[in-house]
């Protein structure tokens, strides 16, 4: 416990500077105002003589004016003292003595926890039990060995029991498990790893359980509508994403939406805003009017959970408020700048959290960028309606640029159209998606026709959604991490600077129309992916398996379905697949059976096949119930089963009899296909293993498995035999893989005898979608690249 104790210091520091720092803040904030400085009439002194009757601070201001570069020094200094002193406070809690050795020891535990955020469901693989991460605080850890630590650290609890499911934050209760290594970065110190339930230990306050209440009410209101629409309106309201549609929440980030459903600044000025003119109407005055708006920002950020956006939000808004209450309320960037410098000083966490800061940077634009777009178009002619539509999606958008392509390594040209064609629906889900959620639980048919009415600006936003990520050249590539996101940062301020000379202005805005009208047209008739004659596609879907054979335009096989359904959807959609006749399921692990769902989204299904090893239970389940939706019955094949379609042919040649006893009875009963599209032959082998190889050469021998092409079994495991591979004697080998893995996978082994026998060898994780094509001189393949976009 000693340790903790030297922490008192630095928590003192912080405790200082940071009152400093706000101190100096709000100074800005209640200095005098740009019109000039206040003077009054004293009647002592005669009707002539001016009395300086300002508030303190003012008159502070005016004796003591620095010059604004000191300003700006004092600033950087506060802000660098604040940021080192508190995030060191909080890295020495996190770092503490006791609980890094109970963390490298992945002691087994008891521990009190405080939930400080809902519990938040991961995609969870089939024939794996669902997965909650809760985020959390400690009270006190207890553990066989060392005692009891009293202690408040962050721990992120990774929990199988559904009862953690429905906690609430600020719920106290105790839980029992094994600590362990977080990923670093932040300043959660472990993670909890439990499969029991957790003893609660009271309730949540009665705000929480209320804002609970209303955003299940809202749930319930939503679930009549059709899936699209009925998922998105909660993320626009409170920003509860968990029944969005992964293919909607895919074209959000594509058209530069996603910070649609992430709860921020515009959510605020909307449900505020509305309060505030309804104050107004009732001609209330400054101070009624702020404590009503003050009602309506807890209330709202206790509904839509303290995330860092929220968060920032709602600082500013109480900021702003204060103002509003002293006869200020126009000191907006001064509250936004406030509100980064306590937030940040009480949380360091949040300096790194792309969501704050895409937040900040959206709302700095706001403020300094879009009125000077504005005022520029209105000087041009523009009618204001228009300049104002203009500006706002403009400059948000060149603010978030840079951090955006560092993110996720590209750049959208559709974001300012599609951000425009969204604003007239944003207010009306809103406003109409809170009085879903308030009404619920006295009303709820009247909640349902309020989700009804707040669908159809959900829908609009579907709809400008999916055809924005569809357009031609939509995105571009870019570098991606810092690198990218300087340079597009250094190249936007380059371009501001430059663009406001009239001839340089006219120069760019030639360069771009160029650059668009002659891009534009060859990337419409020859759009780059898939190319010109492809036979197969291997999905980059993760550590997983997903093939593409196509039958004709838009229609296709597709063997295996991935662990990632946003993933196997989004290679399906680049290769423009509209429809699966046939669906093969080699065999039902996770990596190859989770990701149906994204297979499957708006497409339409022929027939599924599959192996007729039915383990594991809940990927064989997962399959049969996907595919009975559809109203199609998954049929087990064995060796001999054929199908042909356009080009395509194939043949089931393995596993040659069911095999039992093996490392791996689902992976050596592995679905093996030969299949024959145009002139090109390939192999398709699932997670084959030793055995399954070893009994395939038996049985067919050299000639009956040659192929120009192999799909290399098991991601490139370790567990091959090197007859089969020889025998096969691919020119060309393709391994599906995942970035990263924890398996090894691919064995440098395997690929340099691969590479020895021949083989033209290409990884998904290094290359990306790969496309087979078949030329003048026989097999040739295309890469797309990594696919940067978070999945």
């Amino acid at each position: 416990m000693s340790a903790l104790g030297a922490l008192h210091w630095p928590l003192a520091v912080t405790v200082a500077v940071a009152a400093g720092a706000v101190l100096a803040t709000l100074l800005l904030l209640l200095g005098p105002a740009a019109s000039g400085p206040l003077t009054a009439v004293s009647l002592a002194s005669g009707p002539a003589a001016p009395v300086d009757r300002a508030p303190l601070t003012h008159r502070w201001f005016r004796r003591h004016r620095p010059d604004h570069r000191l300003w700006i020094a004092v600033s950087v200094l506060l802000g660098l003292l604040c940021g080192s002193a508190a995030a060191g406070a909080r890295v020495a809690v996190r770092d503490a003595g006791p609980v890094t050795g109970l963390v490298a020891g992945r002691a087994p535990v008891t521990v009190e926890l405080v939930v400080r955020d809902d519990p938040r469901p991961l995609t969870g693989a089939a024939g794996r039990p669902p997965l909650y991460l809760v985020r959390a605080q400690t009270s006190w850890i207890r553990s066989d060995e060392g005692g009891r630590i009293d202690v408040r650290l962050r721990l992120l609890v990774l929990a199988t029991d559904a009862g953690w499911r429905h906690l609430l934050p600020g719920q106290r209760l105790t839980a029992t498990g094994r600590l362990a290594q977080s990923r670093g970065g932040d300043l959660h110190a472990a993670v909890l790893n439990t499969g029991t339930a957790p003893v609660l230990a009271g309730e949540s306050s009665w705000a929480q359980r209320a804002a609970g209440s209303l955003r299940t009410g809202l749930q319930r209101a939503c679930a009549p509508l059709p899936v699209e629409p009925g998922g998105l309106l909660p993320g626009l309201v409170v920003g509860d994403t968990s029944r969005l549609d992964p293919a909607v929440e895919e074209d959000f980030r594509a058209t530069g939406m996603t910070h649609l459903v992430a709860v921020s600044g515009s959510n605020v000025a909307i449900v505020v805003g509305l309060v505030l003119l309804l104050a107004r109407w009732a001609r209330a005055g400054p101070g009624l009017a702020a404590a009503a708006c003050t009602l309506t920002l807890v209330g709202f950020v206790i509904l839509a959970r303290p995330s860092p956006s929220v968060v920032r939000a709602g600082t500013m808004g109480a900021i702003a408020l204060i103002g509003l209450a002293m006869g200020r309320p126009r000191a907006a960037l001064p509250a936004l700048g406030a509100a980064v410098t306590v937030l940040v000083v009480y949380d360091p966490e949040l300096a790194g959290d792309a969501g704050f800061a895409l937040s900040v940077l959206a709302t700095g634009g706001l403020l300094l960028l879009a009125p000077r777009m504005r005022e520029a178009l209105r000087r041009r002619g523009t009618p204001a309606w228009l300049a104002d539509a203009l500006a706002v999606p403009a400059a948000a958008q060149l603010a978030c640029g840079p951090v955006v392509a560092g993110l996720s390594g590209t750049v959208s040209l559709v974001a300012v159209p599609a951000n425009l064609l969204a604003v007239p629906a944003i207010a009306p889900a809103t406003v109409l998606g809170v009085a879903a959620a308030v009404v619920s639980p006295l009303w709820p048919a009247g909640a349902e026709f309020a989700a009804w009415l707040g669908g159809w600006p959900a829908w609009w936003l579907v709809v400008v959604a999916r055809y924005g990520a569809r357009a031609p050249a939509g995105t571009l590539p870019w570098l991606d991490g810092v690198v990218g996101g300087l340079s597009l940062g250094l190249l936007t301020l380059v371009v501001v600077l430059l663009a406001r000379h009239p001839a340089v202005r006219r120069l760019l805005a030639v360069g771009v129309a160029a650059v668009v009208v002659g891009a534009l047209p060859v990337r419409l008739v020859a759009p780059g992916w898939p190319p010109s004659g492809w036979v197969v596609a291997i999905c980059a879907v993760g550590q997983g398996d997903t093939a593409v054979l196509p039958i004709a335009t838009g229609r296709a096989v597709v063997i295996d379905a991935g662990p990632d359904p946003a993933a196997a959807d989004r290679c399906l959609r680049r290769l423009g697949i509209r429809e699966v006749s046939l669906l093969v399921i080699s065999h039902f692990h996770a990596d190859h059976v989770a990701g149906l769902d994204g297979v499957l989204r708006g497409r339409r299904l022929g027939a599924v096949v599959t192996t007729g090893w039915p383990e594991p239970v809940a990927g064989h389940d997962a399959v049969a119930r996907a595919a009975a939706a559809r109203g199609v019955g998954p049929r087990p094949v064995a060796a001999g089963w054929r199908f042909a379609a356009g080009r395509v042919e194939l043949t089931v040649v393995g596993p040659p009899e069911r095999l039992s006893g093996t490392r791996s009875d689902p992976n050596n009963n592995s679905l093996v296909l030969r299949a024959r599209v145009g002139a090109a032959t390939m192999l398709f082998t699932g997670d084959a293993e030793e055995e399954e190889q070893r009994a395939l050469l038996e049985r067919l021998g050299p000639a009956g498995l040659r192929a120009r092409l192999l799909k290399v079994p098991h991601h490139g495991s370790v567990y091959q035999d090197p007859q089969f591979l020889a025998a096969v004697d691919p020119a060309v080998a393709l391994v599906s893989v995942g970035v990263g893995n924890d398996y090894g996978h691919p064995n440098p082994a395997l690929l340099a005898m691969l590479a020895r026998g021949g083989a033209r060898v290409l990884r998904t994780d290094l290359d990306g979608d790969l496309a087979v094509v078949v030329g003048e001189r026989g097999l040739a393949v295309v890469v797309r690249g990594p696919d940067h976009q978070a999945d």
